[in-house]
């Protein structure tokens, strides 16, 4: 623990990993309780984090009763250590400032509920996380060290059956790092089945998981098996789980502990052997503080967690990510990116993450097919206005083009928004506001 004798060096708060081939390096760092009921407890972080509250699951466990389950995590990053509040009810305060998220120096002075805490960095020792030998895993790539981070940890933990937890921003690949966390397991060879618990109706949720029998409900005119059972022997992944309702996530819990499940309307209790990767896009430590989510349920989830970072913090993998994209989407193995397009989506700002830069290439390869487009219409047929902006004939050309490939997609699977959205690898929420572009633009005209 660094005291308050020893000399503060402030350059650890501006950097605090470095890597190397095999691994990366950061600094230990440690929080003193200087005042409160939990006077003179010492925890040192034995990872990257060292989270704070209430809860048996933190690394530093509080009994402030005005400190809450999860309080706030401290978090080693490349620009330095920083603290987070999640979401808890009292605040975390910083020099007597409140704060949601905040670079920490060495000695700097936290306080939580009733508690003041000291947060310290060692000047002696450094903790080292594995680095995998590989830019990728199954079709997540990635050459960043926080990647092949990543990598070496689901390497190990893809042949066991421990559930997993994948948090991240929308379009990070939590869902490409769930397939290939089953293909790279032991149940392989059985079946993967995804539930997006954001598109399923509370009231469909249960018999979509557990099944229903003949005449359990007004519409349920015959048997269906549930994702539990359809799932038998292999993977279910519980996209935004987050979004569960806070009715059934019991129910999920006992099916999660006792691995049994009864259909919705039926008598019979069906043993099922499945593992449970979840994800989603909320922190669900904020969750439980709020009592939108079951404590008891996130920690059955959480044995694994994983987090997929946003695309700004490691974009030395944007050219890998778009040579392969590239690749992909023009279908030719052998084609390669221009020079061009790698710049510009380096310059990108790209809120969507690895979503977002994958519709950027595929924009930019269906410009250049519209750009042949554009010639064609310049023909000796065609009046071309050359009053008209470039910009806004490109993107009248680009309008009409979704306005052709929305409803086709749609159409394809069935209005189903959340499994067209996800078959071209599209976030739902663009792919609704696209449709409703569309609906405005056919009004208008």
């Amino acid at each position: 623990m660094a005291n308050s004798n020893r000399t503060r060096q402030a350059h650890w708060s501006t950097k605090a990993l470095t890597s190397k081939d095999k691994e990366r390096v950061f600094a230990a760092c440690s929080v003193e309780v200087f005042a409160g009921r939990d006077k003179g407890v010492v925890t040192a972080a034995s990872g990257r984090s060292l989270s704070i509250g209430t809860a048996p699951a933190n690394d530093l466990i509080l009994t402030d009763a005005a400190v809450s389950r999860h309080h706030c995590v401290v978090e080693a990053t490349d620009e330095g250590f920083l603290i987070r509040d999640l979401g808890s009810t009292n605040g975390t305060r910083l020099g007597g400032n409140r704060i949601k998220v905040a670079y920490l120096e060495d000695a700097a002075v936290i306080s939580v509920g009733e508690t003041s805490l000291r947060f310290g960095v060692s000047q002696d020792e450094t903790r080292v996380e594995a680095l995998s030998a590989d830019a990728a895993f199954g079709e997540v790539l990635g050459s960043s060290a926080v990647m092949r981070h990543i990598f070496a940890l689901v390497e190990r933990v893809a042949p066991t059956t421990a559930n997993v937890l994948i948090t991240g921003e929308t379009g990070t690949g939590k869902g490409a790092m769930a397939k290939a966390i089953h293909q790279q397991g032991n149940r392989r060879d059985a079946p993967f089945v995804v539930v997006d618990c954001g598109a399923i109706p509370d009231s469909l949720i249960e018999s979509e998981l557990f099944g229903h029998e003949r005449g359990a409900f007004t519409g349920a005119v015959s048997q269906r098996i549930g994702t539990f059972e359809r799932a038998q022997g292999g993977t279910i992944f519980l996209d935004e789980v987050g979004e569960l309702g806070i009715d059934m996530q019991p129910k999920l819990l006992r099916a999660l502990e006792n691995r049994k499940i009864r259909r919705v309307g039926g008598t019979e209790t069906i043993d099922v052997d499945t593992r449970v990767i979840a994800a989603t896009n909320r922190d669900l430590r904020e969750e439980v503080n709020r009592g939108t989510f079951r404590a008891d349920l996130y920690y059955r989830l959480d044995v694994i967690g994983l987090e997929m970072p946003p695309l700004r913090t490691r974009r030395s993998d944007i050219p890998m990510l778009v040579e392969h994209f590239y690749r992909e989407l023009s279908d030719d193995p052998e084609a390669a990116a221009p020079a061009e397009l790698i710049t510009r989506c380096m310059r990108q700002n790209l809120p969507g993450n690895v979503r977002e830069l994958r519709t950027f290439v595929q924009r930019s390869l269906v410009l250049g097919e519209l750009d042949d487009e554009l010639t064609n219409i310049a023909s000796p047929n065609h009046v071309l206005d050359f009053t008209v902006p470039f910009r806004e004939a490109k993107e009248a050309i680009i309008r009409s083009w979704e306005a052709r490939y929305v409803p086709e997609l749609l159409d394809r699977y069935d209005g189903n928004m959340s499994r067209a959205a996800r078959a071209v690898s599209m976030d739902r929420n663009h792919l609704r506001k696209l449709l409703k572009n569309i609906k405005l633009d056919t009004e208008s005209h």
